[in-house]
């Protein structure tokens, strides 16, 4: 790398991280009381997938240590908001499954941080939006590729 790339690294990855952090502050300010931006995560993928996933499939989609994830899969099957069965074929896996409780927690999720992600959307601009979704898609493929 020369002086210019590296300087365009740091710039990047400054500005992806610092989004990162000011992102997760607001989403986590108006979540639901009591959800964690973690657990709205997880809900909001099970009912995307539509499917029942093990605790180490749900690890690898977050990019999370196994403990991490079932630290989250527990806070989650106390609320009532998950459904955790073990798998009748292999007694040391468990399957995941989101719960009718869980899908409204989510619902009431989406509904708290909706106005929020339309003022930024609104304030960004939708067609600047979509410029740069398949820059940080490409950019998420990449750093995912060896992780």
């Amino acid at each position: 790398m020369n002086d210019s790339t590296d300087s365009l690294a740091v710039s990047l990855f400054s500005e992806l991280f610092m989004a990162d952090q000011l992102a997760r502050t607001r989403l986590t300010k108006v979540l639901p009381k009591g959800m964690e931006l973690s657990q709205f995560s997880v809900l909001n993928h099970l009912s995307r997938i539509g499917e029942e996933k093990t605790p180490a499939q749900l690890a690898q989609a977050f990019h999370v240590t196994r403990g991490a994830m079932t630290n989250t899969l527990s806070k989650l099957e106390w609320a009532g908001h998950v459904h955790i069965r073990p798998d009748w074929d292999d007694a040391r896996r468990k399957w995941v499954t989101i719960s009718p409780a869980g899908r409204r927690a989510r619902d009431a999720a989406i509904h708290a941080i909706s106005p929020l992600l339309a003022e930024v959307i609104a304030d960004i601009g939708a067609e600047n939006v979509r410029a740069v979704l398949p820059v940080l898609r490409a950019l998420r493929q990449k750093l995912g590729e060896n992780g």
